[in-house]
């Protein structure tokens, strides 16, 4: 019992010592956070690296499948109709019916005729 007696009077005795603490001794504490912020914040400037992405553009071009089968020598515009058809183009049909039109990825189908599959 004795001992939960001395640890208690240290706690108090801390806590004493926390909310008698003077001014200057305040001040110092704070002066020396600010002085960690402030070389912290001036590190981060200087050691992280400021990246400029270049613009980029977000315009998508589509061709229609007889611009598509123009684009590229020797292709027709069946052979377009086919890649679409098996996903190996991407494309969007606009429209319904016979008369709708199906517009292709002017970027994939360059990329497919690449090498580069999609």
């Amino acid at each position: 019992m004795l001992k939960m007696f001395k640890v208690h009077n240290i706690k108090t005795v801390e806590r004493e010592r926390f909310i008698t603490m003077n001014t200057t001794e305040k001040k110092a504490i704070v002066d020396n956070i600010l002085e960690l912020l402030i070389k912290l914040t001036e590190d981060e400037e200087y050691s992280v690296p400021q990246t400029v992405k270049a613009p980029t553009s977000n315009k998508v071009e589509m061709l229609t499948i007889k611009e598509s089968a123009e684009l590229i020598s020797g292709l027709s515009e069946h052979t377009v109709r086919q890649l679409v058809r098996q996903g190996k183009v991407k494309s969007v049909r606009t429209g319904a019916g016979r008369n709708g039109k199906i517009l292709v990825n002017k970027a994939d189908l360059v990329e497919y005729f690449n090498g580069k599959e999609v």
